[in-house]
């Protein structure tokens, strides 16, 4: 359809709506939020904001690719130059096209643009889901005759006034994902990574919402940029507002100076911007990520195995009978797949060398990984393997043979992190020799699944294969991993891929779209690695997240928790191991058999259910579980992580229950009884397993116990009527 048409495009999908009004010079938004019951051209006939003192003479506008010429002062939607020269784009509208589903459920709007100032041709892609997603994709390319420099493009829509909380995400080694709260004041509340991805401190997910918006209540709206490289994360108000809105939130790739030169007729693709209205809170959020998520055809069907990672029970200590005892002692509990962790390639002792030389040490495995594997498909588990292809070490056969494939400045490299450098995955030479040898041991072991591993930031990331020479290579490398990860996958379908960054500093949908799990944390601590994984749920669902029983005595912090309180926090997600259990008492192997059987039962709904989280004015507890999508049963998590000034919680709330439903409710305690920090639980905790009304449980809510620190239970809730 060509431009030049006064319409309005509605997209709408469960609850939400995104409206565009088609007009020149470039289409203009006219909401996104909630599903309005109105007439969407009311939208437009009142979508012109008051001309202000001392400001444009025509009434500002917010388009799909916001510019100074819409009298948008903020950050522009594009920012690029040809050689200095057409440094303010002048997009128009030249054709769009509407797609629609028959049942009037999402849609798809194209917009083409161009700018025959810079000699530009953009497109504009809004995709809604069924689930009220909107996949915002921007692109670049150049139709003149001269080169043009992109410095970055951003996708940028339009909140409300009533948006006046921001909540992003910070963090580090082993404490990814603290969530942090601030008003939405007047200027630009900017994040950007210059780590070569995401990073343990990624933003993650930039939710705008009502004032002291929560898990449960609140509108919120969200953006995630689903790319594994550097990021920018963007929520910015101004005095004057965005056309007819208050502020405006969004999302992009953080380009380096020079790193995209568009030669005549190249074009550049941003990275995919998702943006998600929710009405319910953060988990209305995360409900609706999870179900586009789950709707993915390459999406994991099969049921997830519990995992026993060798990491922290044996090191770089690989011996055959240590490691054949440790699988024999892993089959009596239940464990599914053993993943054989660092330790197993040529002249890998530490982690000071091998990393580059992926072929199996002959000194440490004589008879090459069969052995091993043999005892692992004897015992009914998969096998998977532990790589970390993107990393190098100086002291490797590769790094002494080929020192130009590592990624930095021909000047001289700069400090190594974890005494490792990066490899020029971009670099065909290095791309084809990390195909071949995952291609060739995955194929020559039957290898069921590989822990994908990247444990440093890139700092001066410079590609010498770069066409031209050095130039800035976060984003060649990036789409590098992509094609490799592609093609392994392509090669093996079956395969699967856990993607581990330090633990949690790479955890996007870009990545997720190429593997089946994300590593969330390095850290095994309970008491973090609850509010880790809390947080990584808001975008990731459980059977994606990796989360294993650690040592009693923590390998990372040092702090020591019980065996209940270990096994409540890692059953939830996509659940494994990490303790040595040579070293378990036959005590502890059968509160860890009963673990396991407690997963195996609840597993079907773990990985299918709505995660929800209680709304708690006092943050030492928490209370969150999974509810069935048919509403029949669910599973909660009642965990104590400090003291507090009250005695008791008083009535606590369940949500995502239906109030006019009846529920059996039973405490589940085969881990063990949870420690008390009082003299007798509530009455009604003494008649359980009891029948009680959903109105009960979930509006006014029941008594608690009073935990010990670092203590928790689970509750087994069944619908009965």
């Amino acid at each position: 359809m060509q431009s030049g048409t006064t319409a309005v495009i509605a997209l709408r999908a469960g609850g939400a709506a995104f409206v565009v009004e088609i007009c020149d010079p470039v289409p203009r938004i006219l909401h996104w939020g909630a599903d309005l019951d109105a007439p969407a051209d009311d939208l437009r006939r009142t979508a012109e904001p008051a001309v202000l003192n001392n400001s444009p003479d025509s009434p500002r506008v917010f388009s799909v690719w916001p510019t100074e010429r819409d009298g948008w002062s903020g950050t522009p939607a594009q920012s690029g130059n040809a050689s200095g020269y057409a440094t303010t784009p002048r997009p128009s509208l030249a054709a769009h096209r509407v797609e629609v589903p028959a049942d009037g459920v999402g849609g798809r709007l194209e917009l083409d643009l161009v700018d025959p100032v810079a000699g530009l041709r953009s497109a504009v892609v809004c995709e809604l889901d069924r689930f009220g997603v909107l996949a915002v994709s921007l692109s670049v390319a150049n139709a003149g005759d001269r080169a043009y420099t992109v410095d970055g493009l951003l996708a940028l829509l339009p909140v409300p006034e009533r948006a006046a909380e921001l909540v992003d995400f910070t963090g580090k080694w082993c404490r990814e994902r603290a969530p942090q709260r601030a008003p939405f004041n007047f200027g630009t509340h900017l994040r950007a990574t210059r780590r070569g991805k995401p990073g343990h401190d990624s933003p993650y997910l930039l939710m705008a919402g009502t004032p002291a918006f929560g898990f449960g209540h609140g509108e919120v709206w969200a953006a995630h940029l689903a790319w594994s490289g550097e990021q920018r994360y963007l929520a910015e108000r101004l005095p004057e507002g965005a056309g007819a809105f208050a502020a405006a939130i969004g999302a992009g790739e953080s380009l380096r100076s020079g790193e995209v030169i568009l030669a005549p007729g190249e074009r550049y693709d941003a990275p995919t911007a998702l943006f998600v209205w929710s009405g319910e809170g953060t988990d209305g959020v995360a409900d609706r990520l999870h179900r586009r998520l789950r709707a993915r055809p390459g999406h994991p069907a099969a049921v997830r195995p519990l995992v026993l990672n060798t990491w922290e029970a044996v090191y770089f200590d690989h011996d055959l009978d240590r490691l054949t005892a440790l699988v024999e002692r892993a089959a009596t509990v239940g464990v599914e797949r053993i993943v054989l962790d660092d330790g197993w390639f040529r002249g890998r002792r530490d982690a000071d060398a091998g990393l580059g030389d992926w072929f199996v040490d002959p000194d440490m495995w004589p008879d090459g990984l069969d052995p091993f594997v043999k005892v692992v498909r004897a015992h009914g588990m998969q096998f998977g393997l532990w790589f970390e292809p993107e990393m190098v070490n100086l002291d490797s056969a590769l790094a002494r043979a080929h020192p130009d494939w590592i990624l930095g400045p021909a000047a001289g490299l700069g400090p190594s992190a974890r005494r490792q450098y990066v490899l020029d995955v971009a670099r065909p030479e290095a791309y084809a020799y990390l195909l071949s040898r995952l291609d060739e041991l995955v194929a020559a072991h039957g290898i069921d699944y590989l822990k994908w591993d990247h444990n440093r930031d890139l700092l001066e990331a410079v590609s010498r294969s770069a066409p031209g020479g050095e130039r800035p290579g976060v984003r060649r490398q990036t789409l590098a991993l992509y094609r490799l990860l592609d093609e392994l996958r392509a090669r093996h379908p079956d395969l699967e891929i856990e993607t581990c960054s330090g633990g949690g500093g790479r955890v996007d949908l870009g990545i997720l779209d190429r593997t089946d799990r994300v590593w969330a944390s390095d850290c095994n601590d309970p008491v973090e690695r609850a509010q880790i994984e809390r947080w990584t749920r808001a975008l990731v669902p459980p059977e994606l997240i990796g989360s294993h029983l650690g040592a009693a005595r923590s390998h990372t912090t040092s702090r020591t928790t019980d065996l209940s309180f270990r096994l409540a926090v890692s059953l939830t997600a996509h659940a494994g191991i990490e303790q040595d259990l040579t070293a378990a008492t036959p005590a502890e192997l059968a509160t860890i058999a009963a673990w396991s059987a407690l997963y195996r039962e609840f597993r079907p709904l773990l990985h299918t259910g709505r995660m929800v989280n209680a709304d708690l004015a006092d943050d030492a507890v928490a209370l969150y579980g999974t509810v069935a999508q048919d509403g029949s049963r669910a599973l909660f998590t009642w965990l104590r992580f400090r003291t507090s000034a009250a005695g008791q919680t008083g009535r606590v709330r369940f949500p995502g229950l239906d109030p006019a439903a009846r529920y059996r409710i039973a405490i589940r305690d085969e881990i063990g009884a949870a420690s008390r920090h009082q003299a007798d639980d509530p009455a009604w905790l003494g008649q359980a397993p009891l029948e009680l009304s959903g109105a009960v449980l979930t509006v006014a809510g029941v008594p608690l116990p009073t935990l010990n620190p670092q203590q928790a239970m689970l509750i087994d809730i069944e619908r009965t009527s």
